[in-house]
């Protein structure tokens, strides 16, 4: 009996299934160092230093990006994310200088334009993953 068990696991493969052949380590990493800093961003902090470290992130999206590229990856999905994501950056922006005139920290609209911007950041964590997980062309046992 443990002859056949063990001819089974040769003949179907002994490896991890739990990450695609595809996975793409790289952009893996960078994803998770990404989640990582979009959770502890703005954790018990008043919008002005959550401005900050939504600031922090914009290095890693951009590393995400550069990765989704080389793979070749990109998708309409992924793009209207990453867009969202400038365009709610520019909001906060706009928003943290209305504060800073009106010398007023918790300013509603710059305390809703900070948490857009962390919404925005969860969906693009969400497109990227959705395309990291994406098999390539082809049967996607290619290494990439």
């Amino acid at each position: 009996m443990a002859s056949v068990a063990v001819l089974v696991a040769v003949a179907t493969g002994c490896r991890n299934d739990a990450t695609p052949a595809w996975g793409y380590p790289e952009l893996e990493a960078t994803l998770g160092s990404l989640s990582r800093a979009v959770e502890e961003a703005c954790r018990g902090k008043a919008p002005g230093s959550c401005a900050d470290d939504l600031d922090g992130l914009a290095a890693l999206a951009e590393r995400a990006f550069a990765e989704v590229l080389d793979h070749r990856l990109l998708d309409a999905a992924f793009v209207d994310a990453r867009s969202d994501v400038g365009r709610t950056r520019e909001f906060r922006l706009t928003a943290e200088a209305q504060a800073r005139s009106r010398r007023d920290p918790h300013y509603v609209p710059f305390e809703r334009a900070v948490a857009a911007e962390r919404l925005a950041y969860r969906r693009l964590l969400v497109e990227l993953e959705r395309v990291r997980a994406t098999p390539p062309p082809g049967d996607g046992m290619e290494p990439v």
